[in-house]
């Protein structure tokens, strides 16, 4: 699956224009997970990533090409959970390398269960909120979660080691961004795009309606290289 590779490089352009450094990956995230999200008040919050006001954004783009992600590793743009002294921006991105899963219906539930991971990684003191609709993720860490030591290499460990549950999951390089960088809205348009690629995938694979002059996801595929070919092949 290579539909989202254009939209990789393009994460990586940006990546290459900002100042960033690269966290330790621990085999141990070394830090509470719990069941479920917590609820941390405005009393008990140290301060809030990508608050009301401050850019956001989150998402995760899936590829099988080798050699698009190499490693795994998490990158950080900006200040790390314990300098932060106010609330911030924020963006989470995940490049995720995985086994060919074919141009079927598993690809799409692939995509899927990659970005239902966060759900799944639930760190002590770091409240997660997300806005679907406004590709907007928000993240309240608390006083005790930072006088603890709390890190991005703990957050960003957990979700590399809850993604690689999934044995077909062979790299995973997620990046951090707490700084007001110049290309926020570039970011949040490429997960606006990501959603809209993989919701036409969905498409592709399930519609018989083969008219593209009617069709509402033409421009999408007009973008993407292979998903008109995808639809077509399926119609075959």
């Amino acid at each position: 699956m290579k539909l989202y590779n254009s939209l990789i490089d393009e994460v990586n352009q940006i990546l290459s224009e900002n100042k960033s450094r690269e966290l330790a990956t621990l085999h141990d995230p070394c830090w509470e997970m719990l069941a479920k999200n917590e609820l941390i008040l405005a009393k008990q919050s140290a301060f809030e990533l990508g608050a009301d006001g401050l850019p956001s954004t989150s998402t995760s783009l899936v590829t099988t090409e080798a050699g698009v992600i190499e490693k795994d590793e998490i990158t950080l743009i900006g200040a790390d959970l314990c300098d932060i002294k106010a609330d911030s921006p924020f963006a989470r991105i995940m490049l995720i390398h995985i086994d060919d899963v074919g141009e079927d219906s598993v690809a799409y539930k692939a995509v899927r269960d990659m970005e239902y991971v966060k759900y799944d990684v639930i760190p002590r003191g770091y409240m997660q909120r997300t806005s679907f609709m406004e590709f907007r993720e928000q993240v309240r860490v608390s006083k005790d979660a930072v006088n603890g030591g709390i890190s991005f290499s703990n957050i960003g460990s957990a979700y590399i080691a809850k993604l690689k549950e999934n044995p077909k999951v062979k790299h995973v390089h997620i990046i951090f961004i707490t700084d007001a960088i110049s290309r926020f809205d570039d970011l949040r348009r490429i997960a606006v795009k990501v959603d809209g690629v993989t919701k036409t995938l969905n498409h592709v694979l399930t519609e018989m309606d083969f008219d593209c002059k009617t069709c509402a996801l033409k421009s999408i595929c007009d973008e993407v290289e292979g998903l008109r070919e995808l639809h077509f092949k399926n119609k075959k």
